[in-house]
């Protein structure tokens, strides 16, 4: 590769990689189970903890035949004297676009080691996990609560706080 051309397409490279990934609008910043600075949902009320998941696009591929030349038939017997032609095309379509999932949770403060170990034991009860209850919010830990919220709607790692409740590990509360 000439040089001109390598250090352009390295300028290339640099420049895509520097791009900013784009942002959720801005929103008061909300406590989350990891204890990172997440977003709210609009309109949400004070004091309540959320969790966000993006559900993906959904994309099926469309094949169709297309006719480029019809058949041609005698005109006389009706015979076919030549065959149609056709052209496979295939395209991708968006089915549903990205959906942001706000969910809410339990606060960090909710989370203490006795509260993970008593997931960890609900989890245990139903299959899911088969680690220590140590209390420790291990990848574990998340895959089987992931595995427990999936089938629900909720294919998130993030205990909601549906699922603690379900799990009885909270009590009902009424929503905010």
């Amino acid at each position: 590769m000439p040089r001109p051309l390598a250090t352009a397409f390295c300028a290339l490279a640099l420049a895509a990689a520097c791009t900013p990934e784009p942002r959720l609008p801005q929103a008061p910043p909300a406590q989350t189970l990891a204890g990172e600075i997440a977003l709210r949902p609009p309109r949400a009320a004070e004091g309540a903890c959320w969790a966000h998941q993006i559900r993906p696009a959904v994309i099926e591929t469309v094949t169709e035949q297309v006719q480029l030349r019809p058949e041609q038939r005698d005109p006389v017997t009706g015979a076919v004297t030549r065959a149609a032609t056709f052209r496979t095309e295939t395209r991708q379509q968006i089915v549903s676009d990205q959906t942001p999932i706000w969910f809410r949770t339990p606060c960090d403060e909710q989370m203490t080691p006795e509260f993970i170990a008593s997931l960890q034991r609900a989890l245990r009860a139903r299959g899911l996990y088969r680690g220590p209850a140590g209390g420790e919010l291990d990848p574990a830990t998340i895959r089987a609560l992931g595995a427990y919220q999936a089938p629900r709607g909720l294919p998130s790692g993030t205990l909601a706080l549906a699922t603690a409740q379900e799990l009885g590990l909270i009590a009902w509360q009424p929503p905010r």
